[in-house]
């Protein structure tokens, strides 16, 4: 399996101009490829080919007007028009239908106000971690690396991020063997909610953190002061910063949750079932705020890699079975039940609490559609995880 460990880097002044040389270079070249196939199609050429695009490239830092991309690795320019051509291949897939999910548009231009920068490097540009622990990228030096935890095999790739906040990552993508636990017997179904975040099929409550609500004040007296000031100043840029730095501590502090909570409970149970909730259309909904706040959507996405990691169960259950409306003791599906409605009595006697009756339907709908398909839940579809529970407040 396929994992991504994060990093933080710590470039010094003379690192961070190479790395802004190599976002500008990055940008640069995949604009100019997007650029070259727009004018073929307008001009009723045939589809330039990935090999075309990158003998343009190549020709064009021979010119005067490019020859400042050779000041950075060519295999970071490569690595630009590969995500080109990643980018028209899905966009070409979810028109012919062969993708799942939403649709997918065509490429756009890249832009310099972006707050969110990056490059990659492969093993063909030679990167290495040294043995004082620094990271040597070709062309920037030898950046010094925060070292939360250690690498568990070679990587085969690294990507140099730099979010919005100003802070510079490494993320290692490194190919992990699976780690089976030892198996259990226990098994649990999850009912995802605002009133709570998670109620289990055995009848443990876990409280919704609020993350972004508990921040709200911060962030509503730190916006309020950024509208204040006058655009293209030196001052806005700085109160940018400071946003952006506040909204980075809420997601880290909703990543570090969400890991340790996601880890007991692929530790603990043999078996997760979880609903395929629509966040989606979830966020159109009056409730958009507190849906974003909770994050269900990378909750899921950590129990589902981590199973399939640690030898465990993973089954979403499809999201329009009557999980809340369905008594858990009888079967009998119930009309259409409010939101505040948060128990009900059963025709059959029987007394529930709405969520964790929920969570007794969803691990039960679960169980049998495993059973039926005869199969762990969705090993292959696992994708490289982001950052795992090693988040450090003061690094912010």
């Amino acid at each position: 399996m396929q994992l991504r460990y994060n990093y933080r880097l710590y470039p010094d002044d003379s690192q961070r101009d190479a790395l802004a040389r190599a976002f500008g270079c990055a940008r640069v070249v995949f604009n100019d490829g997007l650029r070259a196939r727009q004018e073929a199609q307008r001009n009723g050429e045939e589809y330039l080919s990935d090999g075309e695009l990158s003998r343009r490239v190549t020709a064009a830092k021979l010119t005067p007007e490019r020859a400042w991309l050779s000041a950075v690795s060519s295999v970071v320019l490569q690595q630009a028009l590969g995500d080109l051509n990643t980018a028209y291949r899905n966009f070409f897939a979810s028109i012919k239908g062969e993708r799942k999910g939403h649709r997918i548009g065509l490429p756009r231009y890249r832009s310099r106000k972006d707050n969110r920068q990056a490059v990659r490097f492969t093993r063909n540009a030679r990167f290495s971690v040294l043995r004082d622990g620094r990271l040597r990228l070709p062309k920037i030096g030898d950046v010094p690396v925060r070292w939360s935890r250690i690498l568990p095999a070679e990587p085969s790739s690294v990507t140099v991020i730099k979010d919005a906040a100003g802070r510079y990552f490494a993320s290692f993508v490194v190919q992990a063997a699976d780690r089976p636990l030892p198996e259990v017997d226990d098994e649990v179904g999850i009912d995802l909610g605002l009133t709570h975040f998670a109620v289990l099929s055995d009848g443990t409550k876990i409280a919704a953190p609020g993350f972004l609500r508990q921040a709200a004040r911060r962030l509503g007296r730190l916006q309020r002061n950024l509208s204040r000031k006058q655009r293209g100043s030196n001052n806005r840029k700085k109160a940018v910063a400071k946003v952006a730095r506040a909204h980075a501590r809420v997601a880290d502090t909703r990543r570090d949750w969400q890991h340790k909570l996601s880890t007991a409970i692929i530790r603990d149970n043999q078996a997760v079932y979880v609903e395929d909730l629509c966040v989606v259309g979830l966020g159109r909904t009056k409730l958009a705020k507190s849906v974003h706040d909770a994050g269900w959507a990378g909750f899921t996405e950590m129990l589902e890699y981590k199973a399939a990691r640690w030898g465990r169960t993973f089954v979403r259950v499809d999201r329009f079975f009557p999980s809340t409306r369905m008594c858990s003791a009888c079967g009998r599906v119930n009309e259409r039940m409010s939101l505040d409605m948060r128990s009900w009595t059963c025709p059959c006697g029987s007394a529930h609490d709405r969520d964790v009756n929920a969570a007794i339907n969803i691990k039960a709908a679960g169980r049998a559609d495993f059973n039926d398909r005869g199969a762990r839940g969705r090993p292959a579809l696992v994708q490289a995880a982001g950052r795992e529970a090693v988040i450090h407040p003061d690094a912010a």
